[in-house]
């Protein structure tokens, strides 16, 4: 079975063990997806699927893409996804992936883009202690010193400075499956993913 699936994150709720603890999860629609490609060792060099998922309007397809779905038999997909596996022969185009390779997995690692935050300064982007906040420090939250003198006269690459904060690709590992719905396509992870409601999501038997 394959070992990944696209989902979209519907939000997070509480939930009840069977110990009367209450868990935190996160909710995610997960497939089901289709194989629209097969990557062969003959003729990519490697085994790989190409999986899709979420529905697209014909009218939002352009030639290519529906030439490609068409050649796999499967209806257009919103989001496509390359998956490396051991063997490719074992699957064919057009076919489902669900979460029944999920049910005895235990867990899982959760990949997304994480929320943005648009421009952020040295202390909330890079965790920076900052100045004092007595009065007359002139010194609060600013990055300080970052340079040199006469030599080299210049910043290095890299120096961690006020900028753009958020929408990176974030991975969270090892994370606990609470339950797995099959029949609803439903997958309760405890804790948090990356992105906000709605975000796509990777996931992948950990």
């Amino acid at each position: 079975m394959c070992n990944t699936i696209i989902g979209r994150k519907l939000g997070m709720t509480q939930v009840w063990s069977e110990q009367d603890e209450l868990i935190p999860v996160t909710v995610i629609e997960a497939g089901p997806c289709v194989v629209t490609q097969i990557k062969s060792p003959d003729k990519e060099g490697y085994s790989a699927i190409q999986i899709g998922f979420g529905e697209l309007k014909e009218k939002q397809v352009n030639k290519p893409m529906a030439g490609h779905f068409k050649a796999a038999g499967a209806d257009a997909c919103k989001y496509l996804s390359e998956v490396r596996v051991e063997d490719s022969s074992g699957y064919e185009p057009g076919q489902k992936i669900d979460l029944e390779g999920f049910v005895d997995a235990g867990r899982v690692d959760v990949s997304g883009i994480s929320k943005g935050k648009g421009f952020a300064g040295v202390i909330k982007r890079h965790n920076f202690q900052g100045g004092r906040a007595s009065h007359g420090s002139h010194f609060h939250r600013a990055p300080g010193s970052v340079g040199q003198c006469a030599s080299p006269s210049r910043v290095f690459k890299g120096k961690k400075l006020p900028g753009h904060m958020g929408t990176d690709k974030v991975t969270v590992k090892n994370l606990k499956i609470v339950k797995v719905d099959v029949e609803q396509n439903l997958l309760l992870i405890k804790g948090a993913v990356p992105g906000g409601k709605g975000a796509i999501l990777r996931v992948r038997t950990a």
